[in-house]
């Protein structure tokens, strides 16, 4: 018997997150892929904060995405400011329904309806320090290759490979 069951649990599934911030989250990570961008969702910064998501672009800049699903989830999460270290723009993604004048005009904003995301707002804020750049750069790096073994374990324990090699570098 295994010390370790891998095939338990789904390496993707996070369990915080109300469904309507399942769906901005998944809306965005299509859009930023589209754009170009290679996301990390649930992305641990220095600070012991989450990123809600992180993007790093083919220039090497980083975009933070703070999902905000109701105007209660905005009222009572004050944190969004501390995330300006730790990325050169930041912008929050939000549901339809949810009102686009409850958000400060200074940042970036994304509405999404399930299936697109529409930018209302540019993402704004200040290029990162090199140093503080590097040392994210090789953080968003190791996790998203922390991930990807832990998501392929997963897959090769469930028998869900199905002949795919790993080898596709894509556009990168």
């Amino acid at each position: 018997m295994p010390l370790i069951a891998i095939n338990e649990a789904n390496p993707l599934t996070d369990g915080r997150q109300s469904e309507k911030a399942l769906t901005v989250q998944r809306v965005m990570i299509r859009h930023l892929e589209q754009a170009g961008h290679a996301v990390l969702a649930e992305f641990p910064l220095v600070s012991g904060r989450r990123a809600d998501l992180l993007s790093l672009d083919r220039k090497g800049r980083f975009t933070l995405i703070e999902i905000k699903s109701s105007v209660e989830d905005f009222r009572v999460d004050r944190k969004w400011p501390e995330y300006a270290a730790f990325c050169d723009c930041f912008a929050f993604a939000t549901w339809h329904g949810v009102p686009v004048d409850i958000f400060p005009q200074s940042e970036g904003l994304f509405v999404t309806d399930g299936y697109q995301a529409e930018m209302l707002r540019e993402p704004g804020g200040e290029p990162m320090h090199a140093a503080s750049r590097k040392a994210l750069t090789l953080r968003f790096a190791r996790l998203a290759a922390r991930r990807a073994e832990r998501v392929t374990r997963y897959a090769e324990a469930n028998n869900l490979l199905g002949g795919l090699t790993g080898d596709d570098d894509g556009d990168l």
